[in-house]
């Protein structure tokens, strides 16, 4: 009896993960978070100033990337402001302890419209920044896909516009990927250790790894949506292993 009791137990989880992995789909917009790994040192693009630079030239110091199109009419906006923002308002010296690199997602942006954003974020500033602080870069497809897979981050074009998450990635002096910020708004302090962790090379899941999980990103609305379905298996999957093993536990009592 206790060897069918087992057997149920055993196919009841076998069908099941098999439901949840069936229904995990590969990532088509959205973020994998790659903690550990390195960028492609090897990656080329061209800054605002027309140079043609080497990404692992530019990553010496932390290092704050976001992954934005500078003419998207999305997230890309408040992300990019609130990044001007965060330039004085984290506890740390721009140039000296740390800096900001936005890489375009979009290959036919050109390095006149990463110079013109540029400058009008800083124009914005109310407290003047070394431009130096901030590097924005554009580059071939080729590239940015060398950079996007190394991320985890995973965006796709819909007609005129890009499909894509919003995020800061904390990135250590050799390249490696310590830390995801998920989202548009930022706590300094948070942004901070973020950068201090970075700086010893530490690695530190955050709760994008839960919303990762209960989420999925919503092209349309350019946010995260709630998913059932993922949800409910794992609910699911959980009430049956209980049931099950209060009946396994009942007839052993019964036995003895």
């Amino acid at each position: 009896m206790f060897i069918k009791v087992y057997r149920l137990l055993f196919l009841s989880i076998f069908f099941i993960s098999t439901f949840l992995f069936a229904n995990n789909e590969q990532i088509s917009v959205g973020i994998d978070e790659k903690l550990g790994d390195y960028l492609p040192k090897d990656a080329q693009f061209v800054n605002s100033d027309g140079d043609t630079v080497l990404l692992g030239d530019l990553i010496k110091k932390p290092t704050l990337l976001a992954m934005v199109y500078y003419e998207c009419p999305g997230i890309c906006a408040p992300l990019l402001t609130e990044m001007g923002w965060l330039l004085g308002k984290v506890e740390l010296k721009p140039v000296e302890d740390f800096q900001i690199i936005t890489i375009s997602i979009d290959h036919t942006e050109t390095h006149e419209i990463a110079h013109r954003w540029k400058q009008n974020y800083f124009d914005q500033m109310k407290k003047k920044e070394n431009t130096n602080a901030w590097t924005f870069l554009t580059g071939d497809s080729v590239n940015i896909h060398k950079v996007t897979d190394a991320l985890g981050f995973y965006f796709r074009k819909e007609g005129e516009e890009f499909a894509h998450p919003g995020a800061l990635m904390a990135i250590s002096p050799d390249g490696k990927i310590s830390r995801y910020l998920l989202g548009v708004q930022f706590n300094p302090f948070d942004v901070k250790m973020a950068l201090i962790d970075a700086e010893s090379g530490k690695t530190n899941p955050t709760i994008a790894k839960v919303l990762q999980f209960c989420f999925s990103y919503d092209p349309e609305g350019r946010g995260y949506s709630l998913n059932v379905t993922r949800i409910s298996g794992v609910i699911v999957f959980g009430l049956l292993g209980i049931f099950l093993f209060g009946v396994v536990l009942r007839k052993k009592k019964s036995v003895s």
